[in-house]
């Protein structure tokens, strides 16, 4: 029999929290029994991964990109096409209400909206026309999915009571800590053993904060000058940050690596991971830092559910950088050889990719049997 074929919904299909999470799903759920298909407006690294594992990538113009009357008629000819997609699985936040309405509109039965973030992000006048497409939502979603239950409060409102809390898995063992890892990424990047390297990974955007942490890098330089600043990502704010840099005199000591497809192999060659975010769903790279060991300074605006391990110490943003350059280095005191993958206590919170994945591939099943009853 053939698989069944999931419509995911996103943005894009680069380096990011929601890509990283819906990825690691696929490539452990039973792809017998379900596939995934896509419908995308930004190209990402994950494109050829999904063509590989059978999956289809419809490309759209996104709705910032033509409008939303462009994109409506698009995702219309998606969903009216002949592959008839019994379930649609959306992960745009408020843009999530658009997808609904237009699933249902078209005839899908199982419409499920997913919550990834506890905040809008952009301009006021984004925001009013995300506002709007959130109102969508909850009456056009027949499935309501969130990362936390800040995320479900923040989308679902009087209804998030119902959201089903599906966490931001990894598989633990991936990022166990190998010396051998860090000793090879260390000489690729030109960092001595002995050079302190604190880390970061998370897009360029207002929301991850990075003109905070190079403040908070500056006062750790000056108090360790063997230190560098690793961050992986990309983002329109790239540029920017990369002026501050400069401006700062850290140009030698921030490595900007751009996206990566091995974390894992560079949380090893990290000592401490800095994640000064003014929101967040529920971020998938805190996951990954303390699977790998890796102790993290991170905001006190993060939910308390993504802190698994008492490797995570939460500072508030109202906190000078000076308390945070500290924090970093005293949590990185024990050094790498102390480093252990927390595997057991992350199964047990909840965060094992291959149970997530099971639970997920038994929803999708249950709920496209109902429809064929």
């Amino acid at each position: 029999m053939a698989p069944i074929r999931v419509l995911h919904c996103v943005a894009g299909l680069g380096h990011g929290g929601y890509e990283s999470l819906i990825m690691n799903l696929y490539r452990n759920i039973d792809r017998d029994k379900v596939q995934f298909d896509f419908v995308a407006s930004f190209p990402g690294v994950y494109e050829p991964e999904i063509e590989a594992l059978g999956g289809h990538i419809h490309r759209i113009p996104f709705i910032t990109q033509k409008g939303p009357f462009v994109y409506t008629a698009a995702l219309d000819r998606v969903l009216r096409s002949a592959l008839r997609y019994p379930i649609v699985h959306s992960h745009m936040d408020k843009f999530s209400g658009l997808v609904m309405k237009r699933a249902a509109k078209a005839g899908v039965p199982v419409r499920i909206a997913h919550s990834h973030n506890t905040k809008n992000e952009g301009g006021l006048a984004f925001q009013l026309v995300k506002d709007h497409y959130g109102r969508m939502v909850l009456p056009w979603a027949t499935d309501l999915f969130a990362c936390s239950r800040a995320a479900a409060d923040w989308m679902f409102g009087a209804k998030a009571a119902e959201a089903h809390i599906l966490f931001n898995g990894v598989q633990p063992e991936d990022f166990a800590p190998d010396a051998g890892t860090r000793r090879r990424i260390r000489a690729e990047l030109g960092i001595a053993e002995s050079t302190f390297a604190a880390g970061h990974v998370g897009r360029f955007t207002e929301q991850k904060n990075h003109a905070f942490l190079l403040e908070i890098f500056a006062v750790l330089h000056a108090r360790r000058p063997d230190s560098v600043l690793l961050l992986a990502g990309d983002g329109p704010l790239r540029p920017k940050i990369a002026e501050t840099a400069r401006k700062l005199g850290l140009e030698s000591a921030v490595r900007f690596l751009g996206p990566r497809q091995d974390v894992p192999a560079l949380l090893s060659a990290m000592d401490c991971f800095v994640f000064p975010s003014h929101h967040e769903g529920l971020p998938v790279t805190l996951v990954e830092a303390q699977a790998a060991g890796l102790p993290v300074a991170a905001s006190s605006a993060i939910t308390d559910e993504v802190c698994i391990t008492p490797l995570v110490r939460r500072l508030g943003l109202d906190v000078p950088a000076g308390d945070w350059a500290a924090a970093a280095l005293e949590l990185a005191a024990g050094g790498f050889e102390a480093r252990r993958c927390p595997a057991d206590a992350l199964r047990g919170a909840g965060y094992d990719i291959a149970d997530t994945a099971r639970w997920l591939e038994d929803f999708y099943l249950a709920r496209a049997a109902q429809n064929e009853e």
